[in-house]
């Protein structure tokens, strides 16, 4: 597996997939092409479809100022090499002088066709959960110790940037008000959440909707087109800072245990992103959303110093709960259904915690094979559901 540095990611919203991964491999197209007097970019799949709501033409000339940018929108998603598939071009004096397709695999993350990437360097020689959690009860240590352990120098202090990053965009979405943009005129709503006090309201109420404002506030702010970090994709970057920055500001968890719980939520996400995917166009909402709440709910069982077993069942019921779950935004907008569900999904990690902290021993299901479950379940998912906006609410909303 590679290193967690690759789940977490740090740039402009909406959408790691079809702003974040293009506008990188556009940057990087540019620079192989000095002597190029044009350049060209054609897209495919889910980024043809719904590249328009998700600002995908405007991150790519932020990077390659002046391409001229084209659509596919007949080649079906099942045609292509990947969902979320890019041709570019360099021209000189009107003529092609190259060309390389590239995809944007989820969380940000890119692949140049027939090309190695450097995100490609492994770190970790196990390839899934049991091997991982394995190896640590042979060494007798924690997830996070033995994760920092392989990462090497300079893990810590990534983490406190990943870290510092979700904090601030959960506080800027706090205090944000006003319309989001692309035309659905939905309003933002964390602050709303935030300020509501019902006085003869219990902990639990009060703690679910102080965790919902903290999920709305980071991802209106990527609807915003603002910085927020790819947890594991922009989509879903709500639920991790929900759950984490609760128990950090309102419980009063330190920092260090924090950074701690940001590891052992990345290696859930490593482990998903090598197994199946965290890309909706390629395996619908759950691989974005399912694994944000595996990942916080693992993340949240570490946090409360529960076991091995009990950090991986957490993970399992999280995910299992968000099985065919489809992607199905409407206007290509990250913003109905997507804001409302990692409110959701913070809560229901709290749920799997809970769940697994009495019940552990009872399981039948392991992590690992859940997460085969969800890669063949958005492999045999209609391509209408894995973010084209052709099927669903998307589809239901127009009609309406």
């Amino acid at each position: 597996m590679q290193s967690i540095r690759s789940v977490y990611k740090i740039g402009h919203g909406p959408s790691s997939s079809h702003t974040v991964g293009p506008y990188n491999a556009a940057k990087i197209f540019r620079k192989r092409h000095p002597e190029a007097d044009a350049f060209r970019v054609t897209l495919y799949g889910s980024l043809a479809f719904t590249g328009a709501g998700h600002g995908t033409g405007k991150a790519i000339l932020s990077g390659l100022p002046g391409a001229e940018i084209l659509t596919d929108t007949k080649t079906g998603i099942n045609d292509l090499p990947h969902p979320n598939t890019m041709l570019f071009e360099a021209l000189e004096d009107g003529e092609v002088i190259d060309s390389v397709r590239v995809f944007s695999i989820g969380g940000g993350s890119i692949r140049f066709e027939n090309e190695p990437d450097e995100e490609e360097t492994e770190v970790y020689p196990e390839t899934n959960l049991a091997e991982v959690l394995d190896v640590c009860r042979e060494e007798k240590l924690t997830l996070a110790e033995w994760i920092c352990r392989r990462e090497g120098e300079g893990f810590r202090e990534y983490l406190a940037t990943v870290w510092q990053a979700m904090k601030e965009e959960v506080e800027r979405g706090i205090s944000a008000e006003g319309i989001l943009p692309g035309g659905l005129n939905v309003r933002r709503k964390a602050k709303i959440l935030y300020e509501k006090r019902c006085y003869n309201e219990s902990a639990d109420v009060t703690m679910n909707r102080v965790i919902a404002a903290y999920a709305y506030a980071a991802s209106e702010e990527n609807a915003d087109e603002n910085i927020v970090v790819t947890a594991p994709t922009c989509g879903s970057c709500g639920v991790i800072p929900a759950v984490f920055y609760y128990m950090e500001k309102d419980r009063g968890f330190p920092e260090e245990e924090i950074l701690d719980a940001l590891a052992v939520a990345g290696m859930v996400g490593n482990v998903i992103r090598t197994n199946a995917s965290i890309s909706g166009a390629e395996c619908g909402c759950q691989a974005e959303i399912g694994s944000a709440c595996s990942m916080a709910a693992a993340g949240l069982a570490a946090l409360y110093k529960l076991n091995l077993g009990q950090i991986e069942y957490a993970a399992e019921i999280a995910m299992e709960h968000h099985l065919g779950l489809t992607c199905d935004p409407i206007n290509g907008l990250v913003q109905i259904p997507c804001i409302e569900r990692n409110a959701v999904a913070a809560m229901r990690a709290i749920s799997a915690v809970n769940l697994s902290r009495f019940l552990y021993e009872t399981r039948k299901i392991s992590f690992d094979v859940v997460i085969d479950t969800m890669c063949q379940t958005g492999r045999d998912m209609n391509e209408k559901y894995r973010e084209t906006s052709h099927g669903g609410l998307a589809q239901m909303y127009r009609a309406k």
